[in-house]
């Protein structure tokens, strides 16, 4: 497979055509004129030092020498190669709350921007540890199985939003449960979930989830987004705010961070509980506990760097352009001596032949 650098610079090849163009008509233009001060074979014997055959060359010297820059500059790469890459990590499961409390913007912008930014850094602290992400609210789904390809997760990260998810609610046990079904069977050890929510738990028990994780060998970490004081759930629609969730009383809903609910979620999962409340050092602890985790061994197949071709492209460009330059558009006199000379035997032996057959 073939890709360019740069694909934006081969629009220049465009202009080639053109230049094409404007060469033809310059030689036309040229040849008409001399045309209207007589005959061309006879302009060119009383005016031997013109060369348009010369003029023709460097013109497709040139065409060649920008054609070969254009592609250079945009540097084509190659490379599709797969490679059996050896790796130590541990795997991590990064559960991520998209339920409507999420919205609240108690903390600023909102708690799902905040902890889709802790994500981000974490990811950007991690090495080779595999990755992936499971979305949930009344329901749990599978958004990206493990990997160590962290673009793609930026990329998955950047588009969940609290309607990825279409059944309401908040189901932190079945978040838990299918991140521990979605490990490799049969491990015990180099296993992590992060739930990252408010902590308002609403459909399942969450705490005997974390039991079940940990006593398959997986560590479980909570992460809180919100505050205790909590605040409304806002509401937009066309990107404009419509007012705020209310009861089934007209009364504004109010969630809160549930701090209690998720210590007691880690602990039974053998986990540490943090606050996500933008401090560096609260993350740090987290990924340096990570970090001292016992790591194993796994083979990634992953497609190698794409490998610069440009120099295949510059160096014939430069060829021809020194090419161009010894190139004289003008006949050579020494040039034309020579050819006198050497066409002299030949132009003998025509005169003898001549005479004889007279």
């Amino acid at each position: 497979m073939i890709k360019f650098a740069h694909p934006e610079y081969l629009l220049a090849l465009a202009a080639l055509p053109l230049l094409a163009i404007a060469y033809f008509w310059a030689a036309r233009s040229r040849k008409r004129a001399l045309a209207r001060l007589g005959s061309i074979a006879m302009l060119d014997r009383l005016i031997p030092v013109s060369a348009g055959k010369k003029r023709g060359i460097k013109f497709i010297l040139v065409f060649l020498a920008v054609s070969f820059l254009v592609l250079g500059v945009a540097n084509p790469e190659i490379g599709t190669k797969l490679e059996n890459v050896q790796r130590q990590g541990v795997d991590i499961f990064i559960a991520l709350d998209v339920s409507l409390s999420m919205k609240c913007e108690d903390i600023k912008p909102s708690r799902l921007e905040n902890a889709k930014r802790e994500i981000s850094e974490m990811l950007d602290k991690l090495q080779e540890d595999r990755i992936g992400l499971i979305v949930f609210g009344g329901d749990s789904y599978l958004q990206l199985p493990l990997t160590t390809d962290y673009d793609a997760a930026r990329l998955m990260l950047s588009s969940i939003d609290v309607d990825v998810v279409p059944v309401p609610g908040t189901a932190i046990g079945s978040a838990i449960r299918l991140a521990k079904e979605s490990f490799v069977a049969g491990e015990k050890r180099h296993k992590v979930i992060i739930v990252i929510t408010d902590g308002e738990n609403h459909e399942d028990d969450a705490v005997a989830a974390a039991k079940e994780a940990a006593a398959d060998g997986d560590v479980v970490h909570t992460i809180g987004m919100g505050s205790p004081q909590g605040g409304p759930i806002p509401l937009y629609q066309n990107g404009q705010q419509i007012g705020f969730k209310k009861d089934s009383d007209s009364s504004i809903v109010v969630t809160k961070l549930d701090e209690s609910a998720l210590q007691e979620i880690a602990a039974a999962g053998g986990g540490k509980f943090l606050r996500g409340n933008n401090e560096q050092s609260q993350l740090d602890v987290l990924v340096k506990d990570i970090q001292s985790m016992e790591k194993k061994e796994f083979g990634e197949k992953v497609v190698t760097e794409f490998e610069d071709r440009f120099q295949y492209f510059l160096v014939p460009a430069l060829v021809l352009m020194i090419l161009e330059l010894f190139v004289l558009e003008r006949k050579s006199r020494r040039m034309e001596k020579w050819k006198t000379i050497l066409a002299k035997p030949f132009n003998i032996r025509y005169e003898i032949s001549k005479r004889s057959e007279e």
